[in-house]
């Protein structure tokens, strides 16, 4: 053979050598949530990212690969990012009492009799999800009946946004609560001399001491089930808010291992330790972990009444909430974080709360700054305050469903006029021309395509109200994709890595059997994720 053949030979093997790639993607409408959200036909993938995205013939006609997925016209999405959730907690609560949607307290009740009848063994029962907004009279009980089921084994269940508790008398007992006592940032329910068992935001801290610690088999199983369950959803990247440092090694120990796969970005929690462990040291990145920020909590919820209000509650005057902390507090914290590259993330609901964040956030923020403080959930923002966020780039990261299982009952809460400024995703958005979309699961449900029904059509799964509610603050079906995707990957500094699917990217993609762009209001919820991809394997 003669050298020129040799040429002719060597460069043929390298041509299809540097055209073998892992897996192609075709005949797909693949939306690629580029800065032009422009739409393709076909992708290639090696080694987890993506090489190149472009029509059927030029991907097919130029690459090889083992795996080729013949998307026969399914839409493909970037894979979901949730950009505020509690991916652990989440976890845990799928070994807990499931207490959503009961429509009264003895139902309550009945559930929990019903989990302890299956799991003997549990020593200490926990539950979530009530909601006295549902009950008839839509008042807290008392612990009366639980005490009368469950003498002896301590109960805690927390109510579906995390921010009011009812504790049975044993766990009273334990935690060494007595009647008229008093914490900073909470309540605990007394009446008559007698403690009822409610306790609101830092009022179960005594009670949540006692709970027995999981065992790494449990915390392992609790975060399997949780990444199984994101997966079926197109989830593909968890912000989780509020772990400790511990927590964050032992997610990492379990990446490290290849037992969890699911990518995430980590706030910790306000907690002195948390801070000692981890500001000298600064921010923590791997391939599927970032550490980047802070979660503090300036009040608590609207359902539970502990958003704290400018004014007084429309449904019970003479009580306007309460911050969780001395405004100092929020204050000296700002100062630190701001010297770091740490995210300040720091939860707000009622317009009170908004107001002193936000006024905190602008003493130590310059206009045009690239820091990302957030507010999370920002439910409620006075209307002459909202200019604070994009004043200083304060990012908003909202969830949508908040609005649609509000809307039964915070106007009774809020009166008329405050509703104006409530769950307005819009004016938000219109701040700093990007809002990251979340749910807050557990407090809402893990599903993203809520979210999407929540953000452009703006009604519950039964459609209603049939023409919306604030249909003035309804995002584009566009913006709610960007808000689930590169927005979010955004929020937490993740948008050169994920988001959405371009060269270079990791390949975290979806594959649905409706497309969301284009599906009717009312098939929406009856969107079907058929595959998810994480860096190019399939993982559901």
């Amino acid at each position: 053979m003669n050298k020129f053949l040799l040429f002719i030979l060597a460069a043929t093997i390298t041509a299809c050598s540097s055209n073998r790639v892992d897996t192609i993607v075709h005949h797909a409408v693949i939306y690629t949530v580029d800065s032009a959200f422009t739409v393709v036909e076909a992708m290639a993938i090696k080694d987890g990212k993506i090489v190149a995205t472009g029509t059927n013939d030029a991907i097919t006609g130029k690459y090889q690969a083992d795996s080729v997925v013949d998307a026969k016209g399914a839409a493909v999405y970037p894979g979901l990012i949730d950009a505020h959730a509690h991916f652990m907690g989440y976890g845990a609560s799928l070994f807990q009492v499931e207490l959503y949607n009961t429509t009264t307290w003895e139902e309550t009740v009945d559930r929990i009799v019903a989990f302890a009848k299956v799991h003997p063994e549990i020593k200490f029962i926990r539950g979530r999800g009530w909601d006295q907004n549902k009950w008839p009279g839509k008042k807290y009980p008392t612990n009366e009946l639980l005490n009368q089921r469950f003498p002896t084994t301590p109960v805690l269940i927390e109510r579906v946004d995390g921010h009011a508790s009812i504790a049975n008398a044993a766990a009273l007992e334990l935690a060494g609560i007595k009647p008229g006592d008093k914490v900073v940032g909470g309540e605990i329910e007394t009446k008559n001399g007698v403690l009822t068992g409610v306790m609101i935001d830092n009022g179960d801290a005594a009670v949540n001491a006692k709970i027995p610690a999981p065992t790494k088999e449990e915390l392992t199983a609790w975060l399997q089930a949780a990444e199984k369950n994101c997966f079926a959803q197109g989830l593909t990247t968890i912000t989780d808010c509020g772990l400790s440092h511990q927590d964050v090694d032992f997610i990492d120990g379990l990446h490290k291992n290849n037992q969890l796969n699911m990518r995430l970005y980590i706030m910790l929690s306000d907690k002195d330790a948390n801070y000692e462990a981890f500001l000298k040291k600064g921010p923590y990145k791997t391939d599927k972990l970032f550490v980047n920020g802070f979660k503090v909590y300036a009040d608590g919820a609207l359902g539970s009444r502990g958003a704290c209000l400018l004014k007084h509650y429309s449904d019970q005057p003479g009580w306007g909430g309460f911050l969780l902390r001395n405004k100092s507090h929020y204050d000296s914290l700002a100062q630190v974080l701001s010297k770091t590259n740490f995210q300040m993330c720091t939860h707000a609901i009622g317009d009170s709360a908004n107001r002193e964040v936000l006024n905190i956030y602008n003493k130590y923020l310059q206009p045009g700054n690239d820091k990302r403080w957030r507010i999370e959930h920002a439910q409620i923002v006075a209307p002459e305050d909202f200019n604070l966020f994009g004043k200083v780039n304060v990012v908003p990261s909202v969830q949508p469903t908040h609005g649609t299982s509000d809307m039964y009952w915070a106007e009774a809460r809020l009166g008329k006029d405050r509703m104006k400024g409530a769950y307005a995703f819009k004016d938000l958005l219109k701040q700093n021309g990007w809002l990251p979309l979340g749910t807050d699961f557990p407090v809402e449900d893990i599903s993203p395509f809520k979210t999407f029904l929540a953000a452009v059509v703006r009604k519950d799964a039964a459609g209603y109200p049939a023409e919306g509610f604030q249909m003035e603050n309804a995002l584009t079906r566009e913006e709610t994709i960007k808000g689930m995707t590169i927005w979010a990957a955004k929020a937490g500094f993740l948008e050169k890595e994920v988001g959405s699917l371009e060269v270079g990217k990791k390949a975290d993609f979806i594959l649905l059997d409706n497309d969301l762009m284009k599906v009717a209001e009312q098939d929406i919820l009856k969107t079907k994720v058929t595959a998810t991809y994480l860096g190019g394997k399939r993982v559901y």
